[in-house]
């Protein structure tokens, strides 16, 4: 049974929720304030060094979405950055989600990040509002940032608990 972590993006805490399902068909309430409109964290993950990756079922070659080599000892520097960062990243500085958006897109493989993402990244480092971005170019930057509130980035705590969902 897998575990997800979700955020709340009012009271600020990010929860693990517990799951009967692989792919669940509704998002879980805040435990702390009720709140139905959690969003979706990338957890963090363990990866055995050499073991092949396994695919999901029925998913084709066509379909896999390209992911970094976490084996090469460069992607695994700037993953170590990225998280040394996220510490200190002010969610209301544009020019900090640029740098972090800029790391995400170096550990990426080639030709894997729309040719838009690094017109939204020179406007971020011109110090550009990321609403504004978003309301000229559309959900570019989508969820690369955790989430339209920032995500662990953006002063969250970590809830300890295990939460069923």
């Amino acid at each position: 049974m897998p575990i997800y972590e979700y955020a709340c993006p009012k009271c600020r805490k990010i929860f693990n929720f517990l799951s009967r399902r692989i792919n669940p068909d509704r998002l879980p309430v805040c435990p702390k304030c009720g709140n139905k409109k959690m969003v979706k964290e990338l957890s963090r993950f363990a990866m055995i060094k050499g073991a092949p990756e396994p695919a999901a079922p029925g998913m084709g070659e066509a379909d896999d979405m390209p992911m970094p080599n976490f084996d090469d000892p460069r992607v695994q520097k700037v993953m170590n950055e990225m998280e040394r960062d996220m510490g200190s990243m002010d969610e209301n500085n544009p020019r900090h989600i640029a740098h972090m958006m800029k790391k995400m897109k170096e550990i990426m493989p080639s030709g894997s990040v729309p040719k838009e993402l690094d017109v939204a990244i020179k406007r971020l480092e011109q110090g550009e509002d990321p609403e504004k971005i978003e309301a000229d170019m559309g959900d570019v930057l989508g969820d690369w940032m955790g989430g339209p509130e920032g995500g662990k980035g953006g002063g969250y705590t970590q809830e300890s608990g295990l939460y069923d969902y």
